[in-house]
């Protein structure tokens, strides 16, 4: 990875993935210049959703977050970049979409603060963390080529 590349994880929730939403998540991404390095769908099983909820545990809203994320699939993702933790949340707006900045994924899909269509990591920490949740190191694609040295190579055969 390059100076300041980072990776995050990414998560369309249950509502995102069932409001057939994400193909236009994942597009925003993708637009922004940021690689995809990781991606899948999955049931999250309640083992998982405890340690991605880890630090919430305890808290009045924990079994309901547990719910929600185990309630429906999700598509995960690992996505890669210049300052991308940032720039990742900056598309996603704001927790709360009434809080979310106009053309933000949040304030152009969610309504509710429960039911937000997407998460990403908080932090290099989180990002980790969150990323050996969801995906096995050998499951991440990193050796990418560009199409000119796919063009090229099929040239020379």
């Amino acid at each position: 990875m390059m100076h300041n590349e980072e990776r995050t994880f990414i998560a369309i929730k249950p509502d995102g993935v069932i409001r057939g939403l994400t193909s236009t998540i994942i597009k925003r991404f993708e637009d922004k210049g940021y690689k995809i390095i990781g991606l899948k769908m999955l049931m999250v099983t309640n083992e998982m959703a405890a340690k991605h909820y880890e630090e919430h545990y305890g808290k009045p809203f924990y079994n309901r977050l547990i719910k929600y994320i185990t309630s429906g699939p999700i598509v995960a993702m690992v996505i890669q970049g210049y300052n991308v933790i940032k720039g990742a949340r900056q598309l996603m707006g704001a927790t709360d979409p009434a809080d979310a900045q106009v053309g933000t994924i949040r304030a152009d899909f969610a309504q509710l603060k429960e039911y937000n269509v997407v998460h990403g990591s908080d932090c290099a920490e989180s990002a980790e963390r969150e990323i050996a949740i969801y995906f096995k190191p050998e499951e991440l694609c990193t050796e990418w080529k560009n199409m000119a040295e796919i063009v090229t190579e099929k040239e020379d055969l």
